[in-house]
């Protein structure tokens, strides 16, 4: 048992949400938003016994919005650095269209509905310099799952200071059915929603994952 408060995180972040402009970006009242995300609550309370508070690049839960409720050209620009206001950005190099073809693979089995959590989600800080490829193949090993690009945006949405010099991260559990794989880094001051090749290590990206979803 831990002292950490999951109902009051639990609340925090579905206030971060609401402040940052979600439920219009939905096309919803905040009242039906907080109500759509609202019985998440119960799967999140279910573990609370087994969580630990948030640590630097590790946290209990997210509540994660989908692209159908929330396109990821919306979400993006409302995350930032912590202590920056610089809105995210989209790196260039995904073509008009491209990056909605970027999916989760099949066999994270994610759960149905427009908003779910994601348990014990890690950076993977101690993949860096490692082949993404690589990577994938150990935290499976680990019965851990990639995180998808709407769960690594909830990651920095809801904690800034997970997107950190030299601790970006790899978001394996979206793929376009090629070499290249999403990932978030820093780009003048602010996040930056990219991909890097599946078989190219590089110093300061890691690979994020996570230990479970529920809805």
């Amino acid at each position: 048992m831990t002292d950490f408060d999951a109902a009051t995180e639990f609340d925090r972040q579905v206030t971060t949400l609401v402040g940052l402009g979600y439920p219009a970006l939905a096309g919803l009242t905040e009242t039906a938003f907080r109500g759509l995300v609202e019985p998440l609550r119960a799967a999140v309370l279910g573990r609370r016994a087994t969580m630990e508070p948030p640590a630097e690049g590790r946290v209990p839960f997210l509540l994660v919005v989908t692209r159908s409720l929330v396109p990821l050209e919306d979400a993006v620009p409302l995350t930032t650095l912590a202590g920056k206001s610089k809105p995210g950005v989209i790196e260039r190099f995904y073509a008009e269209g491209e990056l909605e073809r970027f999916v989760s693979l099949k066999e994270l089995a994610l759960p149905e509905g427009e908003v779910y959590v994601a348990f014990d989600v890690d950076r993977g800080e101690e993949f860096c310099d490692v082949v993404p490829l690589n990577a994938m193949a150990t935290i499976e090993g680990r019965g851990r799952t990639p995180l998808t690009i709407e769960e690594g945006l909830a990651f920095v949405t809801q904690y800034p200071g997970a997107l950190a010099k030299n601790k970006c991260f790899s978001l394996g559990g979206s793929r376009f059915g090629d070499r290249r794989v999403p990932a978030l880094w820093i780009s003048k001051g602010a996040p930056k929603l990219g991909w890097c090749w599946e078989g190219n290590p590089h110093t300061w990206l890691g690979f994020a994952s996570a230990g479970g979803r529920d809805a």
